[in-house]
């Protein structure tokens, strides 16, 4: 099952030299001693999703659970202040390989409550909004109450289409957070300049239509109008057959698939459904024979962790603008 239907379902590594602990809200936590000067540029305030915190210093024992708050971590070369770190995708990015093996895994997917404090975080980032899960005691609320500031990635508080100013505020807030802005424009700038590359090359080509098939089989989990994987097919020179989908991914009906005609299939990579499993369950509905798509074996991969808001877009966008228009790579 879709982890989004669950949820509704290489920088310098450089430690920060001022070691003091975060704290959000009235808490008196983390501030600095009496007399004792300021870490640059803190105090600082972010609304994120809702809720406003304010960090009288960087935070020191970061956990982050799914993958893609794990790497812009990573990427701003944040390692030494990650106290944990949960639920993976697929493998992290070569670059960060290093860096992520010397930080302690809590759990395979997400981690209780009891073993989530154990770690004895400040700070919390979640990837999806199912990290935050009231049911399982690892609610934004409750752990302001513990004293614990927490983030949720704004993919999933944005009303609207999510895109690369998302990403710029994402990576940027993150950065400011941790009192490094700096590194926060460097990798803002290194994105936006590997997709204006690919924008670039595709822009006067032919933009086939592209249904993401991420998972389903009494229906089709696809990528809707308002998540970054609609930005992906977009910036790489596709169109997306469910743009007009408002939410990041949504149910839709295999009728409405073969109404629409794609040319071309996204399958998402990820989980224990093989992507060749995901191309067969297509090819073997004779409901879906005549779909351009699939009459024509047209199928692009992507790895799920390439399609959500986090370091990962330049390479999605990178991919799938080769796959769409190999001839303009």
């Amino acid at each position: 099952m879709s982890r989004f239907r669950a949820a509704l379902r290489p920088l310098s590594a450089l430690a920060l030299l001022i070691p003091l602990t975060a704290c959000g809200g009235p808490s008196e936590a983390g501030r600095p001693a009496s007399g004792a000067k300021a870490a640059p540029g803190f105090p600082y305030t972010v609304t994120n999703c809702g809720v406003s915190s304010t960090y009288q210093a960087p935070p020191e024992r970061a956990v982050t659970m799914n993958q893609h708050a794990t790497e812009i971590m990573l990427a701003l070369g944040l390692q030494d202040r990650m106290a944990g770190t949960a639920y993976l995708d697929d493998s992290v990015l070569p670059a960060y390989r290093s860096a992520y093996d010397g930080i302690r895994v809590l759990a395979k997917e997400y981690p209780s409550k009891e073993v989530l404090l154990g770690a004895n975080p400040d700070f919390v980032y979640g990837g999806y909004a199912s990290a935050f899960d009231k049911g399982q005691g690892r609610d934004r609320e409750g752990l302001a109450s513990a004293g614990i500031n927490s983030r949720l990635s704004v993919e999933y508080c944005t009303r609207g289409p999510v895109g690369l100013a998302q990403l710029r505020t994402e990576i940027t807030e993150v950065a400011r957070t941790f009192g490094v802005p700096e590194r926060g424009a460097a990798l803002v700038e290194d994105e936006q300049r590997r997709i204006d590359a690919v924008t670039a090359r595709v822009k006067d080509r032919a933009r086939p239509s592209v249904f993401v098939y991420d998972s389903g089989e009494a229906s089709a989990f696809t990528s809707g109008g308002d998540g970054i994987g609609n930005e992906i097919v977009s910036l790489a020179g596709g169109t997306n057959v469910f743009a007009d989908l408002k939410d990041t991914f949504g149910d839709v009906s295999w009728e409405k698939v073969i109404e629409r005609k794609p040319e071309v299939v996204l399958v998402y990579d990820y989980g224990g459904t093989t992507v060749e499993a995901k191309k067969q369950r297509l090819l073997n509905d004779p409901a879906l024979a005549e779909v351009p798509a699939v009459k024509n074996r047209r199928f692009v991969v992507l790895p799920l962790s390439s399609a959500v808001l986090g370091v990962r877009v330049a390479d999605a966008v990178e991919s799938l603008g080769r796959q769409l228009h190999p001839d303009a790579a």
